[in-house]
Formats: structure tokens, sequence, C-alpha cells
């Protein structure tokens, strides 16, 4: 309540809240303890409350029971009552005055008792959240008309007050319904709190279920997209897979028919190989050019194919030494897994039973049902052994000119068969044989092949054929184009003549003399077992060697009209130098020429001072300007006769004719 200092009214207030069950009881004591001298009250008023409130007012027993020294006014609408002893001081002109503090007292004392509860109100709500659409302005509002209904509340009870404090009966009754009302506000406000808890908390999950719900909706729409997806995936994998069956079953059908056709072809050439059996069969028992043997015969001659008869292997098969009527002979045995090679096998009978050539390797007989061919021995082996393997007795160059005369005369007998020429296909040291006397003889033709349409050497022409023969010695145009001709031979017959000048192995030859030439430098790469190679004749055939391996068939030289006359011509070269070396006995080296290394009947001075056969010399130097001995260039290419060495030699010979013996 608003307790005033003096008698005098102020424009100054202050609000005081007590507390206590009885209010007249708790404002007297509050009276006597401050020492309050004076004190204004509001009167009830019938008009402002509908029912009368019983029992004696808060003003009445505060007129009544108020100590002397202080002076209690009651106000009310239509009068002013006092304890004062002079009540007089309370006149018409203070009226205004007194119900401006009659208002002011009367707004401190309900502000007295509603002041604890709409505080207590208000607290309770400021952290009110606005949780039915999230907007703070509905908070707002609502906590707005929360406050007006509590002091519309308020300022009820504050006329109820008014209304019953002037009769003390009516008090009590007041104090009672104020308090009933208080615990309903107070239960009010506790349930509305409550209420609020409840709301609050049910936003919260009404929020959460959102998040979820987004969440699961997020969720149902990618899982959508993904069976939108997987459906568009699963009717593209049906059309493909539509599409696969459809191919499948063509393929199904396309391999039913080749199936079909090919169990046709394959009895077809079933019978067509059954008729061709009978009738090789039939060829071979009525053919008289060779000697027809039994599996009983080839194992007796090599005693029963013992190891150590055993003088070749190849991929054919099996090469064996064996006596056959007290005479030595070469036998070849077929592999029994080989059957691929039975087309070779009969080939080369075929072939070798209608050859007859001193140069050729003879065919004796043949076993067909073991698969057996039976051909004359050759004690020295092929031509491969006596060049590469440096354990054998020393190979001689004359030799080795006449060796390449006589292959080079075998193949053009074969080159001129009738009535079509053949071609052999695999020519190379490993096939050529030599007998006793070295005399060599061309074998193994199971790869030869009759040519019934030889293509001109100016057509290049492509065939889908299958390449036979053995790499190195192999035609390249043959190799490129699938082309055979006569001349594929020649290609592999060069490489031969550079190994036998050279003794190794065909790889990389033809680079390697081509610049031995072009050096000068030819003696360097001729085989160095062989001491006294005659250069210019080495040269000669070094250099129709590298014609003879040009690319092309047409750059390569004919056999008959430019090989076989060069290689003739040396062959007789050699055979001469094989007499002289039988019938002479070794001239001292001052009488042998340098470059022929022969005893000269012409020597000749050159300009670097050494002594040559006439022939030999002028033929050197038609064609070099560097001594044959030094290596250093010549000054000039004069030559002077040396005639005191031709007496010598005169001489020398005239002695090794009368020591001679007699035949």
């Amino acid at each position: 309540m608003l307790c005033p200092q003096s008698l005098q009214f102020q424009l100054h207030v202050e609000t005081l809240v007590l507390e206590g069950n009885n209010p007249a009881t708790v404002l007297l004591k509050y009276v006597n303890d401050s020492g309050i001298k004076s004190l204004v009250l509001g009167s009830y008023s019938p008009n402002y409350f509908s029912r009368k409130l019983k029992g004696s007012s808060v003003p009445s027993i505060i007129l009544k029971h108020a100590p002397e020294c202080c002076d209690v006014y009651v106000v009310s609408s239509n009068k002013l009552m006092t304890n004062s002893l002079n009540p007089l001081l309370a006149t018409e002109g203070d009226l205004p005055t007194i119900n401006k503090q009659k208002s002011s007292a009367s707004s401190a004392s309900i502000d007295g008792v509603s002041h604890s509860r709409s505080s207590s109100l208000a607290s309770s709500h400021l952290n009110f959240p606005a949780f039915l659409d999230g907007n703070s302005s509905n908070y707002a509002s609502l906590q707005q008309k929360l406050n007006q209904n509590l002091e519309d509340v308020t300022t009820g009870l504050e006329t109820v007050k008014e209304c019953h404090i002037s009769t003390s009966s009516e008090q009590l009754d007041i104090q009672d319904e104020v308090e009933r009302v208080r615990l309903e506000l107070q239960t009010t406000l506790a349930m509305y709190n409550q209420t609020c808890e409840d709301l609050i908390h049910t936003q919260n999950k009404v929020q959460l279920f959102s998040s979820e719900y987004l969440e699961e909706y997020r969720k149902v729409n990618a899982a959508k997209k993904r069976e939108e997806n997987l459906r568009k995936i699963a009717a593209e994998e049906k059309e493909r897979h539509l599409e696969a069956e459809k191919e499948v079953e063509t393929a199904r059908k396309l391999l039913s028919e080749e199936t079909y056709e090919r169990q046709i072809a394959e009895l077809k050439a079933l019978q067509q190989s059954l008729e061709k059996k009978k009738t090789v069969d039939a060829l071979l028992s009525s053919d008289h050019r060779y000697r027809r043997l039994t599996r009983e015969e080839i194992e007796v001659a090599t005693d029963y194919f013992c190891e150590s008869k055993m003088i070749g292997e190849g991929a054919y098969g099996k090469v064996y030494k064996g006596d056959l009527d007290h005479t030595p002979v070469a036998i070849k045995v077929l592999c029994s897994d080989a059957s691929e090679k039975k087309e070779e096998f009969l080939r080369e009978v075929e072939v070798l039973s209608q050859l007859h050539h001193p140069h050729i390797v003879l065919l004796l007989g043949a076993c067909p049902e073991n698969g057996c061919l039976v051909y004359e021995y050759m004690e020295n082996g092929s031509l491969e052994d006596c060049i590469l393997e440096r354990n054998s007795k020393p190979f001689p160059w004359f030799s080795r000119f006449r060796i390449l005369f006589e292959v080079a005369c075998a193949l053009a007998f074969l080159h001129n068969s009738k009535p079509e020429p053949i071609v052999h296909r695999d020519l190379k040291p490993g096939n050529i044989l030599l007998d006793k006397n070295f005399v060599s003889k061309i074998g193994d033709v199971g790869l030869a092949k009759i040519i019934s349409d030889v293509v001109p050497e100016s057509v290049t022409e492509y065939r889908n054929s299958v390449l036979a023969g053995t790499l190195g010695y192999m035609d390249p145009e043959y190799q490129r184009t699938g082309t055979l001709r006569p001349k594929s031979d020649l290609y592999a017959f060069g490489i031969i003549t550079l190994q036998l000048l050279a003794a190794c192995r065909p790889n990389g030859l033809i680079m390697v003399f081509e610049n031995a030439i072009n050096s000068n430098l030819l003696v360097d790469i001729l085989d160095k077992s062989v001491p006294d190679w005659p250069l210019m004749e080495a040269e000669e055939l070094a250099r129709m060697a590298l014609k003879c391996c040009s690319l092309r068939c047409r750059d390569r030289p004919d056999l008959e009209t430019e090989v076989l006359p060069l290689l003739k011509r040396l062959s007789e070269f050699a055979d001469m130098r094989t007499k002289v070396e039988k019938n002479i006995i070794q001239a001292p080296s001052p009488y042998l020429c340098p470059i022929v290394q022969e005893v000269m009947e012409d020597p000749q001075i050159a300009a670097d001072g050494f002594t040559y056969e006439h022939r030999a010399i002028k033929l050197w130097l038609t064609r070099h300007s560097v001594s044959p001995v030094t290596k250093q260039i010549l000054q000039h290419k004069m030559v002077t006769p040396n005639r005191t060495l031709r007496l010598a030699i005169q001489e020398w010979r005239s002695q090794v004719t009368s020591f001679r013996p007699r035949s």
C-alpha cells in the first residue's frame, strides 16, 4: 500500500507489498511499526460489484483500531470519513486532491494485492515459444492477450476490495473469495504452464517428425529415381537380351548348317582319302622303278631300329644306317605320330622314283606300310657338317668349287624336268650329301613341288599358299607373295655359295659380303681354314652369289646361261689345281703367285716390288689400284718381266720331272 509520510499530498509515490492472512491486521501492524502519521484508504462502492460482501470491511477496522497519533482518512465516492479530532481539515476544496490521493492509494493497494501474482504469471511465460507456426509475432500477441486478461482479473479484484472494504463483516468473505480466486488462478497458471510445456514437447516432436518425414521423403524420392533408372536399365538389358537371343538363334542355325556341311565334307574327304589310298597302294604295288620292301626286311637291315644305327633325326623322323643285300644304305623312317607327313612321304617317293641324276640321291626302295625310304648311303654326311664342324679334316677350296658346280647341275636338271619343272623348295647344306669321294648329291626332296603353271618373272602374282622351306634359305619374294618359281631355288643356292666361302651360318651373310667387296677386304672374311684361296676366283664366285640373292626373281641371273658357265670354268680350274696337288711336289714359296697360289709360268714384277703371275696381276690391276700383298696404293700399273725367276722356275720344273716316278 501507499503510505504518505505527512498530511500534505506529494507527487512522489512508492509501492509497498504487505503479506498476511488478514489485510487489516497487517496494515495496522505496519502503521504502528513505521510510525505513520496519516493514512488514506479507499471505501467500498456497491456500484462496482454485483454481489454484496458480508462482514466488517478493512477501512472500518482501521478507523476503529488505528493509533491516536495516526490520522486515518477513508474516501468513498460520496463521502470522506476520518478518525481525526479536527474533521474540518477535509474541506470541499481539498476533495479533488484527496480523491487524487485516494486514487493513488487505491492503486497502490491494488498493486499490493495483485503484484506478486501478475509478476509470477508474467515471469512464467517469458520463455513461451511460438509453437503454432514458428512465428514470434503470434507468440507476442498471445502473451499480450494473457497479460491483458491478468490485468482484468486484478482490476476486478481491486474493485471487489474497494466495494467491500467499507464494512468489516464483509472483509472476511472478500478475503476468502480472493484466496479462492488466487488458488484458481494459480491452478490455471500451472495448467497453462503444463500445457505450454506439452505444446513445446509436441512441437519438438513435430519438428523431429517433420525432419524424419523430410528425410524419408528424400529417401523415397531417391528410391523412386533408382527404381526408375533400374527399370530403364532392365528394359535396355531386356532388349539386349532379346537381341542376343536372336543372334544366338541365328548362330545356332548357322552352326547346324555348318555342322551338316562339315559332316558332308568329312564324309567326302574320307571317301576321297580311301580312294586315294587305294590308288597309291595300287601304284606302289605296281611301280617297278624302285624295290618294294617289307617291314621285316627294314627291321633286319636296321637291327630292329637300334639306336647305334641312327645317323640323323629331323622333323619327319629318324635316319638309320643299314645293310641291304650287303650294300650300305640309309633308311629314313617316318615318325609313327607324324601322320601329316604321309603326303610328304608319298611326294618324295613319286619324285625320286622318276629322277635319275648323278647328283641326286638315288632311291633304292620303299616300305609304304611302315613309312620307310631306302637311299644309297653317303659316307661323308652332309655339306653342313663339312662347313661348320671344325674338327673334321680340312675342306679345300677346289672341292668347294666343284661341289657348287655339281649342285647347280642337279638344280638345272630339276628345273628342266618334263613335262613340268620341279622346284626343290628346301635347298640347304643339310640336304646336300657327300659320298666317300666327296661327290655331292641333293637329297630330301619331300618338299619338292611340280609347277604346272610357271608365272613369268616380270609378273608379280600373289597366291594364298602354305609356305614350305627353311628360314634363311627361303626366297624373300616367295615369302611375300606366295608365288613359287624355279629361281626360288637360286636364292638358296646363292646363300650356300656364300657359306662355302665364309664357313659360317647364313644369317647376315649378304650384307657382310657386300661390304667386304666394296672395301676390297674379301680376304678378311674368307674361311681361315683354307690358306690358299684363289682371290680372283673367290671374288667372282662371291659376286655371282650376291646376284643370286637378289630380292626379286627378275634380278637374279639365269641358271643355265650365266651361273653354270661360270661354275664350270671354276670347276675346271679346281680340277687343274687338284691335278697339280697330286702330281707336283710342293714348290718353293717364291715360285708361287701371291694371288692364285700357283707356280708361276710368266712372272712379272709389279709397282709394289712383288712378283706375280702375269695373267693374275693383269686381271687384278683392271679391278684394283692397291697391292694384293701390302694393300697399299700402287704408284703405277706397269709390270716388268722377272726373267731370272722364270729361269729358276723352269730349272725347278725340269728337276721335278726327272725325279717323278714312272708308272
